[in-house]
C-alpha cells in the first residue's frame, strides 16, 4: 500500500507503508497463545469431568439411586491413588464390554480385608462403613491381603451388591479404574449434589 509522497531533487517517490510490524506479530502471538491456551483447557475438562454413567441397581443406596446419573472425574487418579471412602467407577477386570460399576473402596494396597460375623475388618480393626450386617462375606470371609494396585470396593447397600466379595469381580486393579464419582445428578430442582 502506497503512503506520503516524498520530495527529492524534483523526482516525487512514495514510501511503501510496512504491512507486517513488530506490533502486529505481538499481538498474533498473544491472540494465539489465549487461544491456544483456551481450546487446552476445554480439552482438559472435558476429558476430566466431561463423562458421566449411570447407575444400576440399588447397590450405593442411600448414597446413590438406580438409575441416577453422575460425572467422573478422570483426571484425580493419574495424580493420586484411591482410598477408602471414595467412590469409584470402574470396569470390572477391565472387562470394555461390561456395564460400569460403581462401588466404595473399602481397602486399599497393603490392606488385609475380613468380614467377620457380619462386621467388616481393615487390619484386623473393625469398620463402621455399613449400618446392616453384611450377610455374605464371600472372598472375604477369611484374611485377604490386597496386593500392589489392588482395592476391595463394596457397595454402600453390601446385602445388595455384586462386588469385590464375588469372584467375578474380585479385587479392583487401578489400571481398570475409570475415575471417582464426583458429582450426581438430584432429581426434581436440586441438580448437582457431591457424592460422599
Amino acid at each position: 500500500m502506497l503512503s506520503r509522497k516524498r520530495q527529492t531533487n524534483g523526482l516525487v517517490f512514495y514510501e511503501k507503508k510496512k504491512l507486517i510490524t513488530a506490533k502486529g506479530i505481538y499481538a498474533f502471538l498473544s491472540w494465539s497463545a489465549i487461544i491456544i491456551g483456551a481450546v487446552l483447557f476445554a480439552y482438559v475438562a472435558v476429558y476430566a469431568f466431561g463423562v458421566r454413567t449411570t447407575v444400576i441397581g440399588d447397590s450405593m443406596e442411600p448414597t446413590l439411586v438406580n438409575g441416577q446419573e453422575i460425572m467422573i472425574n478422570r483426571l484425580i487418579y493419574n495424580i493420586f491413588e484411591p482410598g477408602q471412602g471414595d467412590v469409584i467407577v470402574f470396569k470390572p477386570n477391565g472387562n470394555e464390554n461390561a456395564h460400569t460399576y460403581v462401588k466404595r473402596v473399602v481397602g486399599v494396597p497393603g490392606d488385609t480385608v475380613r468380614i467377620m460375623n457380619g462386621i467388616l475388618y481393615v487390619n484386623g480393626e473393625p469398620t463402621d462403613l455399613f449400618s446392616d450386617n453384611i450377610a455374605n462375606p464371600g472372598t472375604a470371609a477369611l484374611d485377604l491381603k490386597l496386593g500392589e494396585d489392588e482395592f476391595f470396593v463394596m457397595g454402600d447397600n453390601p446385602n445388595s451388591s455384586d462386588d469385590s466379595r464375588n469372584a467375578n469381580i474380585g479385587n479392583v486393579k487401578l489400571e481398570t479404574i475409570i475415575g471417582k464419582a464426583w458429582f450426581h445428578m438430584a432429581g426434581g430442582s436440586q441438580g448437582l449434589g457431591r457424592v460422599r
